[in-house]
């Protein structure tokens, strides 16, 4: 090899690594406002891994199947999954990967406040999933986490079945997700979730192709990475200027419930 075209080869993988470094540094920076000041304890947990940006993980791959939407799914072409009560005058719309640690640290810092707002009527929330991760790092996780969600949407049960997934989520690194036997185990933990007809639907991937259909209808959407969270249609999640907090939100449903 001339010496050309090494010298040619070290400035291609010099501009390689300087945009890794770029897209390191814009993904510390969306972790450092993904939950506000006040739950700056719980993003440590993430701090030292990023939030998959959307327009990386585009996923073209053709879903193989008929796209069987579970049970209950409403919105465009029944790709999200409701949780709370229709009369409910605020909508949360949540873009999700289970695979996501910053999703995660939403979670793990928005549950309680969520639930309690679901619980009492005045929200509803629009669970949209993504496999980002899976294209970014590898692997199936998401797909397979995803699909086991939906399988518990079909049974009634994929609230206390997506808190297990978020609560027992693996190094992002570590694709334990794609494992059925590993989901069904923590299913396990959901009373009267673990039926036939659950473990069919995981095992056969009965849902695989409406979540490569949600996967891309978030890469259609133009959305910046996950998660993505919406209040009413006003995207409320990530503003440094003006982050979001658990207590912010619940201020912000509940003065949409005064006359």
């Amino acid at each position: 090899m001339s010496e050309k075209n090494r010298e040619g080869k070290r400035t291609a993988r010099d501009r390689l690594a300087e945009e890794r470094e770029k897209q390191r540094s814009k993904d510390r920076r969306r972790r450092g406002v993904i939950v506000g000041g006040a739950v700056v304890g719980v993003l440590a947990l993430a701090a030292v891994i990023g939030v998959i940006a959307a327009n990386s993980g585009d996923d073209k791959s053709d879903a193989s199947g008929p796209v069987v939407a579970p049970q209950g799914a409403i919105g465009k072409d029944s790709l999200a999954i409701p949780v709370g009560k229709d009369s409910a005058k605020s909508t949360l719309t949540v873009w999700e990967d289970f695979r996501c640690p910053a999703c995660k640290a939403f979670e793990d810092a928005y549950r309680t406040t969520i639930h309690e707002l679901t619980d009492s009527g005045q929200l509803k929330v629009e669970y949209h999933l993504a496999t980002l991760i899976d294209k970014n790092m590898g692997g199936s996780g998401s797909l397979r986490a995803a699909n086991a969600a939906a399988c518990a949407q079909d049974a009634g049960k994929f609230p206390p079945f997506h808190d297990v997934l978020y609560e027992n989520q693996p190094p992002e690194t570590d694709d334990a997700f794609a494992d059925n036997g590993k989901l069904i185990e923590l299913a396990g933990k959901v009373g009267g979730l673990v039926t036939p007809d659950f473990k069919k639907c995981v095992e056969d991937g009965s849902h695989d192709s409406w979540v490569k259909k949600s996967n891309q209808a978030f890469q259609d959407g133009g959305f910046q990475g996950t998660p993505t969270v919406l209040l009413n249609g006003k995207n409320v999640f990530g503003d440094q200027a003006n982050p979001l907090t658990p207590a912010k939100l619940k201020q912000m449903v509940q003065a949409a419930e005064k006359p």
